[in-house]
């Protein structure tokens, strides 16, 4: 009876874990300057390859972007790499509605969906609380190189935060 129980229960822990979304949330590479729609700096494009090099062995089938081509060209090799379609989500109502907007995107998707998001330093935060990481720490100007990957599953989201690429230097 004891195994039987047992084995129950690792069927379903290994059924539930497999039915997580996985999201990788990332914010958009260096700027080359400060205008309002720039492209990367040498810096950023060096960070996107380095994003299509972390991402290499997760198969993201579903990738979005802000509107702005800094995001998406953040995303253009991992796109590339996997043959994804990158989505742009317009910020036509302020950042709540886009943030609401990518959220509701995820969670439509299937249950095995693996995504790729790529945002900005105040949107990736917001994102990743909607999707249930209630403790995402807010990300200062200077930062470039934080990858959150939530595991979202009925019930909340499981996160790990990690770096990619070039360390960013934040004082």
């Amino acid at each position: 009876m004891k195994r039987l129980l047992l084995a129950a229960a690792l069927s379903l822990l290994t059924a539930t874990s497999a039915m997580a979304q996985t999201v990788y949330l990332v914010r958009h590479a260096e700027k080359a300057d400060a205008s309002a729609d720039p492209l990367l700096s040498e810096a950023g494009q060096a960070r996107a390859a380095a994003l299509s090099a972390a991402l290499a062995e997760a198969h993201p089938g579903h990738i979005f972007t802000s509107t702005l081509q800094r995001t998406r060209l953040t995303a253009a090799p991992t796109a590339e790499f996997h043959s994804a379609t990158v989505e742009p989500i317009g910020f036509e109502g302020g950042a709540t509605a886009h943030v609401a907007a990518i959220a509701g995107r995820v969670r439509a998707l299937p249950d095995d969906a693996v995504v790729l998001i790529v945002g900005h330093s105040n949107t990736v935060p917001l994102i990743a609380r909607a999707l249930g990481y209630a403790e995402a720490a807010d990300m200062p100007e200077c930062e470039y190189d934080r990858m959150t990957v939530l595991h979202l599953m009925e019930g909340g989201a499981r996160a790990q935060v990690s770096r990619y690429g070039a360390p960013t230097n934040c004082p």
